[in-house]
């Protein structure tokens, strides 16, 4: 079986520990996973700011460099979402065969590889954010959350209007940046309450403005990636 890992521009450029962890977590589950250098952007931003044309060549990059692998792995829904939603829609078969291989790393993990224990300890309390494109348009379900409740030491705090949008919706916080702090304050003061030490999404966009959120409120809560949950083991990341 030939993995190989998507770790999108978010993770690369700005959560490079999340890449590092998707592939420490498969590797411990046996899991061999290549890096392909070739890949690039998936092109969500052009997508949603109506650059049809620009999405095109990332779209075929896309498929080049991933057409070989049976499985494509990556820590974000969104990104996964994109490909599997809209690549479809703006090539041919090939492109579709290729995004149907693609899964974000809960699905992968408990649909492909079966698992939900995996062998983690975080001694925390921590409380889940379904994230937009993981709850509506991958429909993840529980499977976060079936993934974290097997954590050893992990105690999982019941969010407060947890399908709530954060607020962030990429290119919708630059648009409309007035509109997304206020939903963000929401979310934040929904997950300060929880008495969690943790914040945890499957998608980084989403937990960084959910940071940067909680830090101007003052909260002592951290965004944490599901991916870096999952890959410890010792309980060492604070």
């Amino acid at each position: 079986m030939r993995v190989a890992l998507f770790v999108t521009c978010v993770n690369d450029t700005l959560c490079p520990g999340t890449g590092r962890a998707t592939v420490a977590l498969l590797n411990r589950l046996g899991v061999t996973v290549e890096f392909p250098p070739e890949q690039s952007c998936c092109g969500q931003p052009f997508l949603n700011s109506g650059y049809r044309s620009r999405t095109g060549p990332l779209v075929r990059r896309y498929t080049e460099v991933f057409g070989g692998y049976d499985h494509i792995v990556t820590p974000s829904a969104s990104c996964a979402a994109m490909v599997r939603e809209q690549f479809p829609r703006l090539a041919g078969d090939l492109t579709a065969r290729v995004a149907a291989r693609t899964h974000e790393l809960s699905e992968f993990l408990v649909d492909v590889l079966g698992v939900t224990e995996v062998g983690a300890y975080f001694p925390y309390q921590v409380t889940y954010h379904p994230t937009c494109h993981g709850l509506r348009a991958l429909g993840l379900g529980d499977r976060p959350r079936r993934l974290l409740e097997k954590v050893r030491g992990l105690e999982l705090r019941e969010l407060s209007g947890a399908e709530e949008c954060c607020g962030f919706g990429g290119t919708f916080s630059v648009k409309n940046p007035a509109v997304s702090a206020a939903m963000g304050a929401d979310k934040a003061r929904a997950v300060t309450a929880t008495g969690a030490g943790a914040v945890c999404a499957v998608d980084n966009s989403c937990l960084l403005h959910l940071g940067g959120t909680l830090a101007r409120q003052g909260s002592a809560v951290r965004p944490v990636h599901l991916a870096e949950i999952l890959a410890s083991t010792e309980g060492d990341l604070w």
